[in-house]
């Protein structure tokens, strides 16, 4: 029978059948893994087949290859990293400029590994009914950074629900990943787009501004008006474990784009003479955050701090 992983508790997982029917689930006996970079060897938005026993157990003997998958840094082993969903659409990622504040930093590396898979990113503004007319321009800047090297973005209101049938379009037939930091309202947004959800939420800390973790694992739902979203825990480190450092001006697009223009063919944009990429950012064609994003991947995976 085949099945796809719906929810993923370390070493139970659940199993949703073609006909909708849910099962829970093991691994047969001791599952090969065929990367061990990774901390697990089932994914949720994984493609499995599978056998029920006779106590209606079932047991997963088989993983379908996965079309992409995004990963974060291990919790617990800092040289592997954890796969956190696999066979994604598109990703959205929850941005919210106060209360609390997603950083460039956190989007760009995000950016960057959904770029290495090949997975689409919408960023979703959220929280707008909340923010003053200094919010709003910073959520100007923002967009005008993302969208100028062709990212989509769209503003939302969980509260007031400004853009959500357009959201709803967006998820509508398709895989997503809904993720962002704790506290960015990613369980009140799904629990607006889908009520029966019943989604725990929690209010974002006044101490340090920041939320309140209510997402343990990533799990799967089902969309009443079609599709499929995985709602993933508030994470704070994606990985960069995966990576070269030639490779990671490639999931830049503004920085590739102009890769070809500099004088020397492995020119890594940081000291080297008639760099394209240098003269880009003086020139205010590259946003400073986003070449401070990748001078300090580079500088991780240099130093190979994961």
């Amino acid at each position: 029978m085949k099945g796809r992983v719906i929810k993923s508790t370390g070493s139970w997982y659940l199993l949703r059948n073609e006909a909708g029917e849910i099962f829970k689930a093991r691994i047969r006996g001791k599952f090969r893994l065929e990367n061990i970079q990774h901390t697990n060897p089932i994914a949720v938005g994984d493609f499995v087949d599978f056998e029920v026993d006779k106590d209606g157990l079932a047991v997963i003997h088989k993983i379908h290859e996965r079309k992409n998958y995004i990963i974060r840094r291990s919790v617990n082993l800092s040289k592997k990293s954890h796969i956190i969903a696999s066979n994604i659409d598109k990703a959205f990622l929850v941005v919210t400029l106060d209360n609390p504040k997603t950083s460039f930093g956190f989007i760009d590396r995000f950016l960057v590994t959904a770029e290495a898979y090949q997975i689409p990113v919408m960023l979703v503004f959220n929280k707008m009914d909340s923010y003053g007319k200094k919010l709003l321009e910073e959520v100007n800047y923002y967009k005008f950074i993302y969208e100028n090297i062709g990212y989509e973005t769209l503003e939302v209101s969980a509260h007031t629900g400004l853009n959500i049938e357009k959201l709803k379009s967006e998820l509508k037939d398709i895989t997503s990943l809904i993720s962002g930091h704790s506290g960015v309202g990613k369980s009140t947004l799904m629990n607006v787009l889908h009520p029966q959800l019943n989604l725990k939420t929690s209010e974002v800390s006044d101490f340090n501004q920041k939320g309140q973790h209510t997402t343990t694992f990533a799990e799967m739902y089902e969309w009443p008006f079609g599709g499929f979203s995985i709602d993933t825990p508030g994470i704070k480190e994606f990985g960069l474990v995966e990576m070269e450092k030639e490779e990671i001006q490639h999931y830049f697009p503004e920085i590739f784009e102009l890769k070809s223009e500099c004088k020397f063919d492995n020119c890594l944009h940081l000291n080297e003479p008639k760099c394209a990429v240098m003269e880009a950012v003086e020139n205010g064609e590259i946003a400073p955050s986003r070449y401070e994003s990748y001078t300090g991947f580079l500088d991780e995976v240099l130093n190979n701090s994961f």
